[in-house]
């Protein structure tokens, strides 16, 4: 008798002694129900985007428009200084103008629409040292 005592009450404690789960509390709750969104009516003002204060960085453009093809060598695109040297030994001027206005397999300003001759000759200068 005394075993199945022992037993029953082991039992019954393991039933109660679960690992705390956080994801019950208030504040879990409430962070998974709050909307993920706004909407703002005529009239209201809404939330200001962070606007750039001005040109982005070569680092920032390849990032955003040049890894794609130039950090991977798709379709032969350059990925390191070897492969810029033959590109380099053209010019500067050739270089910028292939990459402004397109080259072979390359679109006009490979693909970034938003980005000024500069910021194009940043990237260009920030990809042929890496």
């Amino acid at each position: 008798m005394k075993k199945l005592s022992t037993a029953l009450l082991l039992l019954a404690t393991t039933a109660y002694a679960q690992p705390y789960d956080n994801s019950m509390t208030e504040d879990a709750i409430k962070k998974r129900i709050a909307p993920i969104g706004a909407v703002y009516f005529e009239g209201d003002k809404a939330a200001v985007a962070e606007v750039p204060t001005g040109p982005r960085t070569g680092e920032q453009v390849y990032q955003a428009a040049c890894f794609a093809c130039h950090g991977t060598g798709a379709l032969g695109a350059p990925k390191s200084a070897d492969d810029w040297a033959p590109r380099l030994a053209k010019g500067t001027d050739t270089l910028l103008n292939h990459a402004i206005n397109g080259f072979n397999a390359m679109p006009p300003r490979g693909t970034c629409m938003d980005c000024s001759d500069d910021e194009i000759s940043a990237a260009i200068d920030f990809m042929s040292k890496k």
